[in-house]
């Protein structure tokens, strides 16, 4: 999924990653879900994940954008290596969604603890707003639904028109279904390029062609 000669073709080492994707009422299902059946996908095949979804407190159901209850497997990590963030409400403005969790400011604290600790922080769709609004994107390369361009750009961020846009220790990904991107380019990243065109064709999709 990354351009050949890129200097992050060779794969990241980890014995494990704990990978946490948040989840909140109004969020949609697929941004969520997407990258969830990709990377347990992967890790069931032997790639060094650990997913799940949580919440940042208890919290059973979530209730989604398109009616679904989704039973979380508990609350954020502190040792997690990585937070996904989905997106989900921004711009249809809907009481609950993302502009709910950026008005309430309620994940700011816990992003902080993700940056001081080096954690990678990812999103997919309009979920880049909840880390822009927290400051984590400012001057940083990144990418969302188009519908909310230019409110990423508004936030601070350096907007890139790509499907999956990777600057270190900050990654995101365009529209909803693009969380599947994101989720094959982490494989990539940390398990290898086999491995990722191996779930792709697994699940039949054809991936975007890299992440930039």
């Amino acid at each position: 999924m990354r351009n050949a000669g890129s200097q992050m073709d060779t794969i990241t080492r980890v014995d494990s990653l704990r990978i946490d994707i948040a989840v909140f009422d109004g969020m949609d299902e697929l941004d969520a879900i997407g990258p969830l059946e990709v990377l347990r996908s992967a890790a069931d095949r032997g790639a060094p994940f650990d997913v799940q979804l949580v919440t940042l407190e208890p919290q059973s159901p979530v209730r989604c954008a398109h009616g679904l209850a989704m039973i979380p497997d508990g609350v954020c990590r502190p040792d997690a290596g990585m937070l996904i963030f989905p997106g989900g409400g921004w711009i249809s403005r809907s009481e609950a969604g993302v502009r709910a969790e950026v008005d309430s400011g309620r994940w700011a604290s816990r992003i902080d603890e993700a940056v001081a600790q080096g954690s990678i922080l990812a999103s997919v769709c309009t979920g880049a707003m909840i880390l822009a609004s927290a400051g984590a994107l400012t001057n940083r390369r990144a990418t969302t639904h188009h519908g909310a361009w230019r409110d990423l750009e508004a936030a601070g961020a350096t907007l890139v028109h790509e499907r999956v846009v990777d600057d270190g220790d900050r990654i995101t990904a365009g529209g909803v279904t693009s969380g599947i991107d994101l989720g094959l380019w982490l494989i990539e990243r940390f398990a290898g390029r086999e491995m990722a065109a191996q779930i792709a064709e697994n699940l039949e999709y054809r991936a975007a062609p890299h992440a930039c």
